[in-house]
């Protein structure tokens, strides 16, 4: 990477923050107790002292709302609570005017069962648009019972085939049974795809996509059974089966070659159960464009079972950090490009699952991650609730507060599999409560009236317990909030951005479990983040060669006055070593 010249490495895409917006949780501006367009807009100067520069929206089409969105029934429209598709276009035009830009989510390996395309598709096996979805005759067993196509599970439990009455046949769905998968080896298809769901908005002034399930696209024709990983269930996960097909990269640099170059627009892929850098490389290579760069999940899966993510297991530092240097060197020497994130809408609150949420704690933490995130190589991603340190749901919420299809369907699972035995449920809700997705979906807490000021009426989902204590308003007037060194972190990675976004990374002592210490360094600037993992107090590691730590410069500390040399608990330092 030292090598680039500036103008290869410098793209606004790259330089860029990001901010994630889950619509419905977001902010209501209507009293109707959903997020909307209109609370969005109303938020966007908040959004730009900040430090933000380019917003993300997660799906706001048209939907009947099975997935949060993520089953769509209209790629040209918007969801009715959310706003019009001039609300959309408004929405556009306020952040370019303030000198942000705008992606959206693009959501094409399936539709909503509500789709005009899979009407038609499943109204008969003659209608023109059968093959536009993917649909296989019943197996039967010996004792002449009706069985799916193959043994695959859908990553919400249950067979990834649903039963289609009215025509005789079955359509695969990777994920709910209302989310059927597009056929993406009908090139018909594909061009629709293309224009309905990317030109129709870029068009429209939109300057890219999070593309969704990116490499799920191709799954091959003969989609056989899945290995046996859990002898337990009659389905198995395959994502070895239906990710990364034969025809993945042919469709994307399609789509690339078809639409996305014809633009200045940013894309960056949703890329799971990818492990192999070589295998990720090929996906965001600049000699032969597909997207432009990747979400990979190997921090964020840390401690999730291998079948059930609910099933959780607890892992060490330097697991931890191992897997950061892996992300990190993932792009040195090539032409590819990185992304930085610990949060989104599906996971859990980075706080509570990377540090500590207690309540003497979580302030610190905060801090502490905001200084490893910002000072990581590639584009910073950052989620709604993230920049004052929101955390995961209380262990206390009882089930019927969970709103999520994944959470709501294991409890079912665990609950038919146990003969609803106490303990195992118990579990499953301490699973749940540590990495579903409801942690990242409750609502915003804007300041410390009923409902966090996220609506003025009743909202769609419960407000965390503890709006009253962490909210926006509160910490914009507080010099030690994680709001306010949120904003430092941003204003210092963009001053120093050549070390911090483009800077080569080094992790020292990857053995110790209590401290996290690395390097970023762009030519003649060397840099080194010093973090602390433990309640207890630790000394700051000096790497060798990197001379005396009281010669060193401190650019920010997570708490001033701390101790040369001493990391008080969760705390962090950067220094500029000359």
């Amino acid at each position: 990477m030292g090598s680039l010249p500036p103008a290869t490495r410098c793209t606004w895409w790259k330089d860029g923050t990001v901010y994630q917006i889950w619509p419905a949780s977001y902010k209501d501006s209507n009293g109707d107790g959903v997020g909307d367009i209109r609370g969005i807009i109303s938020t966007l100067d908040y959004l730009r002292d900040l430090g933000i520069d380019i917003v993300w929206v997660s799906p706001m089409y048209d939907s009947p709302q099975v997935d949060m969105g993520y089953d769509i029934s209209d790629y040209q429209n918007i969801y009715s609570k959310y706003g019009t598709v001039a609300d959309a276009e408004v929405l556009i035009k306020e952040c370019h005017d303030r000198g942000m830009r705008i992606i959206f989510d693009l959501v094409i390996n399936h539709t909503s069962d509500q789709h005009a395309w899979f009407k038609e598709s499943r109204s008969s096996r003659d209608n023109s648009k059968r093959d536009w979805y993917i649909w296989r005759p019943a197996k039967y067993d010996d004792d002449g019972n009706r069985k799916p196509p193959n043994n695959w599970r859908a990553h919400f439990g249950g067979s990834a085939w649903e039963w289609d009455e009215g025509s005789q046949e079955y359509f695969l769905h990777l994920f709910c049974p209302e989310q059927p998968d597009l056929n993406w080896e009908n090139p018909v298809t594909r061009d629709a795809i293309y224009a309905s769901a990317v030109k129709f908005w870029l068009d429209k002034g939109i300057d890219g996509f999070r593309v969704d399930t990116m490499n799920m696209y191709s799954k091959g024709i003969s989609l056989p059974d899945a290995a046996i990983h859990d002898p337990n269930s009659e389905f198995q996960f395959a994502p070895e089966l239906f990710c990364n097909g034969p025809r993945m990269h042919e469709f994307l640099r399609e789509l690339n070659h078809k639409v996305l170059r014809h633009y200045d627009c940013m894309t960056v892929g949703e890329l799971p159960h990818t492990p192999d850098k070589a295998d990720v490389r090929r996906y965001i290579s600049a000699k032969d464009p597909m997207l432009n760069m990747v979400f990979q999940f190997d921090i964020v899966d840390l401690g999730q079972g291998a079948d059930y993510k609910f099933e959780t297991i607890p892992y060490p530092l330097s697991t931890l950090k191992a897997t950061i240097a892996h992300l990190q060197t993932l792009i040195s020497g090539t032409d590819a490009w990185a992304t930085a994130f610990l949060e989104n809408h599906d996971q859990g609150r980075s706080i509570s699952r990377f540090a500590s949420d207690t309540p003497e704690n979580r302030v610190r933490s905060g801090k502490l991650l905001a200084m490893l995130l910002a000072t990581l190589t590639g584009t910073l991603y950052l989620y709604q609730g993230q920049e004052i340190g929101m955390i995961n749901i209380p262990q206390g919420w009882p089930p019927h507060d969970f709103e999520d299809v994944e959470a709501v369907n294991y409890l079912k699972v665990v609950r038919a599999r146990s003969n609803n035995d106490p303990k195992a449920v118990a579990d499953a809700i301490a699973g749940i409560c540590k990495v579903g997705r409801d942690n990242a979906r409750t609502p915003v807490h804007w300041d410390d009236s009923a409902h966090g000021g996220f609506t003025s009426g009743e909202p769609w989902m419960r407000v965390h317990d503890l709006y009253p204590e962490i909210n926006v308003k509160q910490q914009q007037t507080d010099p030690k909030s994680v709001l306010t060194f949120w904003k430092q972190m941003l204003k210092m990675r963009k001053e120093h951005r050549d070390c911090f976004v483009y800077g080569e990374f080094e992790m020292f002592d990857p053995t110790d479990e209590h401290t996290i210490t690395f390097s970023k360094t762009w030519e003649g600037e060397r840099v080194l983040v010093c973090l602390n993992f433990s309640g207890e107090t630790r000394n700051v590691f000096v790497p060798k060669g990197w001379g005396n730590e009281e010669e060193w410069d401190v650019l920010i500390e997570s708490r001033k006055g701390s101790e040369r040399g001493i990391l008080g608990g969760w705390e962090g330092r950067i220094y500029r070593v000359r």
